[in-house]
């Protein structure tokens, strides 16, 4: 009888603590989906960069009021980060016309609905894409691990890589490595729309 409760508490603490050590790579591996800096993370969720790159490396386990301010800004439940994933992954992930999933995205001016399977299962990300009238990823050039293509649907998209400028218009694309800095807007008056799709780091 000792020996069955000791087997089940042991089994009770393994769970646990990979529960506890999941935390880290499922926080790094959203924000990283999501585009985030550990910057803008912690603007978004009043957490130091410091703390909140602690938890992603498994240095620190999150209060669970740390754990509910940084739920709360990757618009997720926290059960997402402390709930056991027991639903065996799928190989086929259908998207009826219609159906597709809203993606978040801190970026404003642009509406993306995603066309693939669920981040952590695949490694390519697709998503309709339409960018509004003047919008664009920002001040600051974007840089992180990957790559991204883009393929035009209807109006104008302006990318910029390098030093290299690509103004794409219906029926172009364009595909590059993100590890080199870019950017992307619509300069003109009309909504653009496109399959964008990217590369997940791993």
């Amino acid at each position: 009888m000792s020996l069955g409760n000791g087997r089940t508490s042991q089994a009770t603490e393994t769970t646990v603590a990979e529960v506890v050590n999941s935390i880290g790579p499922k926080l790094r591996d959203l924000r990283s989906v999501l585009g985030l800096s550990l910057q803008q993370l912690s603007d978004r969720s009043d957490v130091s960069p410091a703390a909140i790159h602690k938890v992603e490396q498994g240095n620190m386990v999150p209060t669970i009021t740390t754990l509910l301010k940084l739920a709360a800004a990757l618009d997720r439940p926290v059960s997402y980060f402390v709930e056991e994933d027991e639903t065996p992954p799928s190989y086929v992930v259908y998207t009826p016309a219609g159906e597709e999933r809203e993606v978040y995205t801190s970026h404003t001016g642009i509406n993306l609905s995603s066309i693939s399977g669920p981040y952590g299962q695949y490694f390519v990300a697709a998503a309709r894409a339409e960018v509004l009238p003047g919008a664009s990823s920002g001040e600051n050039p974007l840089r992180h691990p990957g790559e991204e293509l883009i393929h035009l649907l209807s109006g104008t998209l302006e990318v910029d890589v390098g030093d290299r400028t690509v103004r794409l218009k219906a029926g172009d694309s364009v595909h590059f490595r993100t590890d080199r800095d870019h950017a992307w807007r619509n300069p003109t008056q009309r909504p653009a729309k496109a399959i964008w799709m990217a590369l997940r780091p791993a």
